[in-house]
């Protein structure tokens, strides 16, 4: 039983926050859901769920030594020691094929999304998160896979400012990931990354300068030409506010090297992305 608990531990579910991007699509088409819609956006999630938490038994599998000298991933079941490298690994091998099987079977576009997701992650953990600015890019590119995906299995079309607003928070995200590493690994606390020699905190700092910028314009386009109701506007100021708190976190605070626990964590933000959401639910079903 312990195992069991051990392995799922390993699985990351605290991570899986990232992949309610799979409801975004169903929450922008709200006048039209139906139950099987959202049945099968449920099921999109818990794919979404179990193929990222194989990825990260693989990611964790290989960088099993950094882990052990991080002052948190230390922690994890693998790392620690406590579940043996072999058990998660066939466990992983057993969840990923099944997934993607499942997949399929439901919708085959969404069945591509997410090898495409499984793919790429993949050559992400033994190759390209060493390849600087292309690291971030594939990690923003998740997220945007995520978001297809989620439209994909419920058989909606997504706008091109859907994905680019997408692309952009995710790319938000992740560079504000590298830069809290940055600043952690600098102060001699956790690994070194490889890619984070080629990175400084100024460079950092200008590409989410230009990359806040975009999101906040390209959301407020997003309003506009996304085909709902112009009144998609009045949620502009919680973006707002919402990306200027995750700069005060990441800034001020010292935050920001895991994404997922600030969303669960910081209450603004809580609050921030329930209003949000709440706001688009109301203005898309009666104005």
């Amino acid at each position: 039983m312990k195992l069991i608990w051990l392995f799922i531990k390993q699985l990351r579910p605290k991570q899986w926050t990232k992949n309610l991007l799979v409801f975004a699509a169903l929450i922008f088409t709200i006048p039209n859901v139906s139950l099987d819609m959202f049945y099968l956006a449920l099921v999109g999630f818990v794919l979404f769920s179990l193929v990222s938490g194989g990825v990260y038994i693989l990611n964790d599998w290989v960088d099993l030594e950094q882990d052990r000298l991080h002052p948190d991933k230390k922690n994890r079941p693998m790392a620690s020691g406590e579940l043996p490298p072999v058990l998660a690994l066939t466990g992983g091998a057993i969840i990923l094929p099944l997934s993607l099987i499942i997949s399929f079977y439901i919708n085959f576009n969404f069945g591509l999304i997410l090898s495409l997701y499984f793919i790429l992650n993949i050559a992400y953990s033994f190759y390209l998160k060493n390849l600087v600015i292309i690291d971030v890019m594939v990690i923003a590119s998740g997220f945007v896979l995520r978001a297809a995906g989620g439209a994909f299995v419920i058989e909606v079309p997504i706008t091109p400012w859907f994905i680019i607003c997408t692309a952009l928070l995710a790319l938000f995200l992740a560079i504000s990931k590298r830069r809290q590493e940055l600043v952690v690994s600098s102060i001699g606390e956790g690994e070194h990354r490889t890619v984070l020699g080629s990175y400084s905190v100024n460079l950092l700092d200008e590409m989410n300068s230009i990359v806040t910028t975009a999101t906040i314009i390209s959301y407020a386009l997003f309003t506009f030409t996304s085909g709902h109701t112009i009144n998609l506007m009045w949620t502009i100021p919680l973006v707002i506010y919402g990306i200027f708190r995750y700069l005060y976190l990441i800034h001020v605070e010292n935050q920001g090297e895991q994404p997922d626990e600030i969303l669960l964590r910081d209450k603004p933000i809580l609050i921030t992305v329930a209003l949000y959401t709440l706001a688009v639910v109301v203005i898309l079903l009666y104005f």
